[in-house]
């Protein structure tokens, strides 16, 4: 009889075990769904207004690209020339060398007065709506989306000088775009992974959703999120959430833009869970059941090894001895953690490698834009010098334009070795700081992002301000700094200001840059000196802080943010004026 008591006494144990491990399995899956399910709805509330600012931006992005081709185009001799005609026919007959240069979906030239002369589009010819709604939008500059024909278009305009901007007479407009369509937003979309749609006059007219889900979306355009706020909306079954931003006051028309993440991974990533909470409860059970049977030193003590054991590899000790006897579960439970601390390490490893790449790939991504830039300007100008009709003026001016081309690849080139090699690749020489910065500002101002910028050079003692200094280097450094100080104050709308002044001290010497810009946008200010950076720039690799830092670092100093206030941002670049003894003696071996 007390043979039966004890086993029903371990029975009961054993049930009110399971029956505990149950309830609170039960319940904790039923709180980790509800706080995961509320977790990645608030998540994906958050992506979904992240996705819709990366896509505004990339928009801008293409924008301010096809602006500068804009300005290429409208810098070429034979399209003032052919504009000078103002004959339609003829117009229209010589605008299709540059219709055909300019690549885009969408090219028209407008005389003086916005009547359109010659309208090219791709696909499908051209209708006296679309030629309507060009002459339209060249006097709404604020206006850049068109649509028409169910089609919608992106396009910049820029007007046609004879002679300069400032003092030359008004030639026509240049007008060119391209079409917003499934593969442009596909492309955009790829780097948010989310469904965009754009709607004009209430119809869809480029999407990356199906045909069958675009339908659908537009019967449920009412319940969608504006303004900002979020909506759920099912679409062909599934769940998503969207929202939309109102574009009408940049296009002629009705238009919208709206953005939707789907729901499907994160509750694939739910179901994930409750079944490895299930598989866990499970194994609740199993080994309270074996805790309850056996427990004894010869289970909780190759426990603590283990336990010891992660603890370590927590705090970075990879190599931490694990427990080779004990329980064949406890023995299955070390191999899983050493297979676990070996795929970590080897994800790890793999990670390093990726992100390697993605520097690479960043590094690519940045530098084909300025160089292909370069290339273009050199295949059009040697294009142009293979007329016979030039004159030797001309020749010489095209000439020029190739070998500034050269010149910027090559510095572009340099910078980049400048970067990989370190000081390898600096000389210091005895030499005036301010006639370094002298040269820097004079190449400056002939740059295209110096136009209307009012630059002054301060420096209160010409003497005080040698040093021994790799002058080329240094002038890139001083050339980049105010470079970037005139495409910041270029976004300001009072005075264009920057101010380069050179202070000399004992042993340093302090050469600030002060621009009247907005100043530095706080989610770069950490990352501002590593390569790449740049905030919505038109042009430019993100390289020209970094490469400063690196020349002043080679001449024993730094650069810094001072100041970054609206209309006072401070760049401060200092160096030594002569070699520590480190640097002497890597000089003298060189």
């Amino acid at each position: 009889m007390s043979i039966v008591r004890s086993v029903r006494t371990r029975v009961l144990l054993v049930s009110v075990l399971i029956a505990v491990v149950l309830t609170v399995t039960g319940g904790s899956l039923l709180i980790v769904r509800d706080r995961v399910r509320r977790h990645v709805e608030a998540e994906l509330s958050s992506d979904l207004t992240q996705s819709l600012s990366t896509f505004e931006n990339l928009q801008r992005q293409l924008r301010e690209s096809l602006t500068h081709e804009n300005a290429l185009l409208a810098d070429l001799p034979t399209l003032k020339a052919l504009m000078t005609t103002n004959d339609r026919a003829t117009i229209a007959d010589g605008a299709v060398r540059p219709w055909k240069l300019a690549g885009g979906d969408l090219f028209a030239l407008a005389d003086s007065h916005t009547r359109v002369m010659a309208v090219f589009t791709r696909e499908t010819p051209p209708g006296p709506e679309l030629t309507g709604a060009v002459e339209q939008i060249i006097s709404r500059p604020a206006q850049h989306y068109l649509s028409s024909g169910g089609r919608l278009f992106d396009i910049a305009v820029r007007p046609l000088y004879f002679g300069d901007e400032v003092n030359g007479s008004l030639l026509g407009y240049v007008v060119t775009g391209y079409r917003i369509d499934t593969a442009v937003l596909s492309l955009i979309s790829h780097a948010s992974e989310d469904d965009a749609a754009f709607f004009s006059g209430g119809q869809i007219v480029a999407s990356t959703l199906p045909h069958a889900l675009q339908q659908e979306l537009t019967a449920k355009r009412g319940r969608l999120g504006t303004g900002g706020h979020v909506a759920e909306v099912e679409l062909g079954g599934k769940r998503y959430l969207a929202t939309d931003t109102d574009l009408s006051a940049e296009s002629l028309g009705d238009l919208k833009l709206v953005i939707l993440k789907s729901f499907e991974p994160a509750e694939e990533s739910i179901r994930e869970i409750n079944r490895l909470v299930v598989l866990l409860g499970v194994g609740a059970v199993v080994l309270g059941s074996l805790l309850m049977i056996v427990l004894s030193r010869i289970v909780t003590k190759p426990l603590e090894t283990l336990a010891q054991g992660v603890k370590a590899f927590g705090l970075g000790d990879p190599k931490h001895r694990l427990p080779e006897n004990g329980t064949r579960e406890v023995l299955e439970l070390s191999d899983a953690f050493g297979r676990m601390r070996d795929e970590i390490q080897a994800s790890h490893r793999a990670l390093l490698d990726a992100e390697r790449l993605a520097t690479i790939g960043s590094m690519a991504s940045s530098v084909s834009h300025d160089l292909r830039h370069y290339l273009a300007a050199v295949f059009a100008n040697a294009e142009f010098l293979s007329s016979s009709k030039l004159n030797p003026q001309e020749r010489g001016e095209l000439l020029s334009d190739i070998q500034v081309a050269v010149d910027g690849a090559t510095e572009l080139l340099d910078s980049l070795l400048i970067l990989s090699k370190g000081g390898a690749a600096f000389h210091r020489e005895p030499g005036s700081v301010l006639r370094i910065a002298e040269k820097a500002v004079s190449l400056l101002r002939s740059h295209p992002e110096a136009e209307g910028i009012t630059l002054r050079l301060e420096c209160d003692d010409d003497e005080g301000a040698s040093a021994l200094v790799d002058a080329k280097q240094m002038q890139r450094a001083i050339y980049n700094l105010l470079l970037n100080a005139c495409q910041s104050a270029h976004t300001t709308g009072g005075p264009r200001v920057v101010v380069l002044s050179i202070a000399g001290k004992e042993q340093t010497i302090a050469i600030s840059v002060t621009d009247s810009g907005p100043g530095v946008p706080d989610h770069i200010r950490a990352s501002l000196f590593q390569p790449f950076v740049s905030d919505g720039k038109q042009s430019g690799t993100g390289l020209g802080l970094t490469l400063a830092d690196a020349v002043a670092r080679e001449h024993g100093g730094t650069v810094t943010l001072v100041s970054s206030k609206p209309g006072e941002t401070v760049f401060r670049l200092t160096l030594q004026r002569a070699l520590s003894g480190k640097d002497a003696k890597l000089a003298s071996g060189r």
